[in-house]
Order: structure tokens, then sequence, then C-alpha cells
């Protein structure tokens, strides 16, 4: 059962993801992987599990290994059975596959693994991206390997999950398997890992027992960093931006609230509470039942897009003001901006070149008779993405494809610092991204609060809304349940107010 990796060069056209990197991890360990989104780490483990061929360089692998990939592999069109059983489906005498044993069977290999949640009929497609990861996790967990493999294998998953994962980590590792992971979150590495490797630029720079995140993040970008959160505390909120009031809509049940200029307003609670939901409906990708939205912009004047789903009276409107907001396109006239979890998915169309994808929401700015004008588009593009440093060195003619998932996720955000948003919801946007890279959009979420920009945060890392918000609203089954006032400072506060009981809210 050992994993070992000697001098391993692989390229990807111009791009060398791997140089001379080397590798080893043993039986009975949990061996975690770290380093800035296209440091090699992805790589290395599609090299170790023989999912690609390295160009240089010897690879060891000994006993069954099993693999969870960084991208889902689920086919949708296909029930969460049939994609469980897919390799060993049940059969019968003449060796066809007996169909009406493939629930049952899926449903005691989900319970087996304490995923009893997922319903083995349901069409993949149909599953949240949570329980999407959850039924690949336990695909690779029902082959009680040898060597386990997974690339950030939390990334979509909420804490309760996260933990239900930590457990049968432990238990293979206390089985004498080698689990080999990926993670951005760093609690996670001192939590689980025995041993950690941090490779920056393709390459393995360090493998310790024990490393505070502080020396990790030095080690992966070669550069120390400050606090890990700016202080907000000097950032006095304005005027109202954004009042909601009554808004139900999905999970949301009544919901009311006002943001204000310069204010990142934390929305906490349990995952699947209404926060996507809320993010949603107030980009307009989700149909309100009821309720009531104004809008405030910077240059004045006052729109209320939403009252109970039909046109409300128009009071100091600004020419042309959408009167609701029945799709994002009137979302964006309004001056609101939504930067998603899922950049590949719903963020970027990743074929298309970062410039491309950066001036989308901008085109008619620089348009004049029907027709583009590639100089403006240029100078703007270029601008925004050496102020966010977006693949340094790297032309914005390339496709948004190739660029790192930190590198990714800050084009979608370049793309609406173009629009000059007033409102910007930003949803788990840091899911996926690597510590360093982190820590830039922190900044950069604090630098929009002082530009008088309102912002609406979600993540699915407490912490983060403990660290960086003015105040926080605790969503519970659709409601707010509570209010707190910041700087909260710590998660457990949130957590608490999450579970507490209605009456003792």
């Amino acid at each position: 059962m050992t994993v070992t990796a000697t001098g391993v060069g692989r390229a990807f056209g111009g791009v060398q993801a791997l140089r001379d990197a080397s590798f080893a991890a043993r039986p009975g360990e949990i061996h975690a992987l770290a380093g800035e989104n296209g440091a090699g780490k992805s790589t290395l483990i599609k090299v170790l599990c023989g999912a690609i061929r390295a160009d240089t360089g010897t690879v060891v692998v000994e006993g069954r290994v099993a693999t969870a990939f960084q991208e889902l592999s689920l086919l949708p069109d296909l029930t969460v059975a049939e994609n469980l059983l897919l390799a060993a489906p049940p059969r019968g005498r003449l060796g066809l596959v007996r169909r009406s044993r493939l629930a049952d069977e899926a449903a005691l290999i989900l319970s087996r693994y304490g995923a009893s949640g997922v319903d083995p009929r349901s069409p993949a497609r149909d599953l949240a991206v949570s329980q999407k990861q959850v039924v690949e996790l336990v695909r690779v967990l029902a082959l009680e390997p040898d060597v386990v493999f997974l690339d950030e294998p939390t990334a979509a998953l909420a804490e309760r999950e996260v933990d239900w994962l930590a457990g049968h980590m432990r238990r293979l590792r206390d089985a004498g398997a080698c689990v080999i992971f990926t993670s951005h979150r760093w609690r996670e590495i001192e939590r689980l890992a025995d041993r950690v490797t941090v490779f920056r630029g393709g390459t393995n720079v360090a493998t310790r027992d024990r490393l505070s995140e502080e020396e990790a993040i030095t080690l992966m970008t070669g550069r120390t960093l400050g606090a890990t959160y700016p202080d907000v505390s000097e950032i006095v909120p304005g005027e109202s931006a954004l009042t909601v009031t009554g808004l139900t809509s999905g999970r949301l049940r009544e919901v009311s609230f006002e943001l204000r200029r310069g204010e990142i307003l934390g929305v906490g609670g349990l995952a699947g509470q209404g926060q996507r939901d809320l993010f949603l409906t107030l980009f307009g990708a989700g149909k309100p039942a009821a309720g009531r939205l104004s809008v405030t912009r910077a240059t004045g004047g006052t729109a209320e897009p939403v009252a109970d789903g039909r046109p409300s009276a128009r009071a100091g409107l600004l020419p042309d003001w959408p009167v609701r907001l029945r799709q994002p396109r009137d979302a964006i006239k309004a001056g609101i901006a939504y930067v998603p979890e899922d950049r590949k998915a719903e963020g970027l169309l990743l074929h298309l070149s970062i410039r491309d994808n950066i001036a989308l929401a901008t085109l008619a700015r620089r348009s004049r008779a029907g027709f583009i004008r590639h100089r403006a588009e240029k100078a703007a593009v270029s601008g925004i993405a050496g102020k966010l440093a977006i693949g340094a060195g790297r032309s914005t003619a390339q496709a948004a494809g190739t660029l790192s998932g930190g590198n990714q996720q800050k084009a979608v955000m370049a793309r609406w610092l173009l629009t000059d948003a007033d409102v910007f919801l930003l949803y788990d946007v840091t899911r996926g991204v690597d510590a360093a890279t982190k820590h830039d959009i922190y900044h950069l979420i604090a630098d929009l609060a002082r530009d008088g920009k309102a912002i609406l945060f979600y993540s699915s890392e407490t912490e983060e809304i403990a660290g960086l918000c003015h105040r926080v609203l605790v969503l519970r089954e659709g409601r707010i349940a509570a209010e707190l006032p910041g700087p909260v400072g710590d998660a457990e506060t949130i957590v608490a107010a999450s579970i507490r009981e209605p009456a003792d809210a």
C-alpha cells in the first residue's frame, strides 16, 4: 500500500503543471496535499491514480485504489442507484441486470455508509451539489480501498457532511488504508491530516507533521500575508441600498431586512435553510410568491421591483427603471450583481476567452451600432484583470478554462466590478479557493465596502461570515431566526443561533 512519486513532470501544452515533483505516503495515515490553485495537486492525484500519464519520473502505488475527483462524474440522466451500481449491478441467472433490485441494493449501500437521506430512485441531475458529492464519496467508500485519493472532497459539503466524511477517513486510516486528500479549508487539514505536503509551482516544497496556517501560506505563495480578515470596523455603513419586506420565495418565509451602503451583511445558518433561494430571488432568478423589494441607486431615486409579484407604483424612479425583478436582466439594470458558488457551471463560459467572459455584462457600454469596440473592451478588461492579478503573466485572449479555480473566481468578480453595480450578492465565493486567493478576495470585499457598495455575503464556512461581516442574519427554516450585531468574531455564536429553539432566540 505504498504510494511514491519521484521526479514527476507533466505538461499540458505550454503549461508545466508538475516539475520534478516527489511525494510519499504510507499505510495507516491521512496525508494532505496543500497549495494554491494551479500548484499541481490535482494533476499529481491524477498521475498517482493512473487517470493521466506522467511525462517524466517514476510512480509506485500498491493496493486497491479508489478516487473521488474534484469534478463530479455522476451520469446526470441515470438514477442514484444506477450510478452507484454502474460497475457491478445486480444480475440474474442469464447475466441480465435486475433493475427491480437496483434501488433496494443502493439504499442498503447508502444506509451502510450513513447517507440514507439520498433517494436512490432520484435522477442524479435533480440532486443538490452536496448530495451529488455524497453519492460520489459513497461510491468510493463502498470499494473499501487500500489507497484513497480525495480531490477537494469537502468543497461542496455542509459542515455536518464534512463531519460524516471525516469519520470515514479516520475509519479507513485506522484499518490501515492510506488516505490522500486536498482541501483549501485549513481547519480541515489541521483536524484530519497526520502529515501535510505543500506544493508550489508544480513541485513540493515541504512535508511536515504539523504546520500552522501562516507557515503554510508562506510556503504556498513564497510571501507573508497579513491578518486573515481585514478590519471592517472602521467602515461605517451609510444610507439604505436595498430593503426587503415580507419576501416569500422557495424556502423563504416573510423575510425582511435592510442592506446599507458600505455594509457587509452576512447570511448564516445551517445549510439548506433558504440562503440560496434568497440570493437567486434578489437577482431575479427566483420567482417570489410575495414581498416587496426596494432599491436605491447611488445616483438617487427608488425602485420597487417586487410587490407581491406584481408591478408596484412608481415613485421617484430613474428613467427606464425596472418595476420588478422578473429576470436577472432586471436586477442588473437595478445595479445588482450576483457572484455564484459554482463558477464553472453558473459563472463562466469556459471555452470563451478570459476577456470575453469579463466583458460579458458590459458589452452594450462598449458597442456602437451593434459592433463591439474591441480597443475599449481590451483596455477595460486589461485594467481590471491587472488590478485583481488574474492569471498573472497570462494573456486575456486565452480560454477561461485554462485559469486555476481561484483565478476563475476572480474573473467572475471582475465582470461585475466593470458594471459598477451598487449591490453585490456574493454566494459562497471562496468555495474551492486556496488560502492566498481567499485572502485577496476578503480584501477585495472590504475595498468594495469602503467604496460604498452594499454587500450580501454567504459562505459555507461560518468562520468567514464571523470574521468579515458587520452583522449577520441567521436563517432557520426559511425565516430570520436571529440578527447578530458585528463584529461577531467567532463561528460558534452563529452556529448556536442557527440551532437555538425559537423561544430562546
